[in-house]
């Protein structure tokens, strides 16, 4: 479980495809600390698990190993060499949920259609699949690319967040741009509700 509150940005090193997974090797900070085999850490929003590790430092190397259905499910498919990912480590029991809770399984990719300056902060519009518009509502919460964010706008195949200036200079955001996919999960809570009113039907 995760908060949507990214600790940082971490740098993708290595894609290498194999016969039965995607090595995807990430360069992390102050979130490869203390990191063991088989923790997870989620990567643009995505939960992964640790496969292996490099020598403690500034910035470790991270190895995931992600099978075909996540690789295409995910906007991890467009990344690159270079490109940055957002990192959170999981919800500590002592820990402050300073987000919404995020399981780290994607709902949905969706694509950036708007991406404006408006004074110190962004508008960001995001078209986004039926699966996923169910459960957005407008105030609610929802993660992009593992960031816990509040929806300030309802479209009808999509929704608006504003972004503030913190956000993001400490995401990966800042390299977005319009025609970019995006991981989308959807609020847990909302869908519990569906299936029990579903069920009371």
């Amino acid at each position: 479980m995760f908060t949507g509150i990214v600790e940082e940005t971490g740098t993708v090193e290595q894609i290498k495809p194999t016969a039965k997974s995607i090595e995807l090797t990430v360069r992390a900070g102050l979130t490869g600390r203390g990191l063991r085999l088989g923790a997870s850490l989620a990567v643009n929003g995505c939960c992964l698990t640790v496969v292996k590790l490099g020598s403690p430092g500034k910035n470790r190397r991270v190895q995931f190993d992600l099978l075909k259905e996540t690789w295409g499910r995910t906007n991890l498919q467009f990344t690159q060499p270079g490109s940055l990912v957002n990192l959170e480590r999981p919800l500590r029991t002592d820990g402050n949920l300073g987000g919404h809770f995020v399981t780290g399984h994607i709902d949905g990719i969706g694509k950036i259609t708007r991406w404006d300056r408006a004074g110190q902060d962004h508008v960001l519009d995001i078209s986004a699949p039926p699966e996923v518009m169910r459960y957005v509502v407008f105030k609610g919460s929802i993660a992009v690319d593992g960031i816990s964010l509040t929806v300030a706008g309802l479209k009808k195949q999509g929704f608006r967040i504003w972004i503030i200036p913190h956000t993001f200079e400490v995401t990966a955001l800042s390299q977005r741009k319009v025609g970019d996919a995006v991981n989308l999960e959807a609020d847990l809570i909302g869908k519990y509700v569906e299936k029990f009113v579903s069920a009371r039907r």
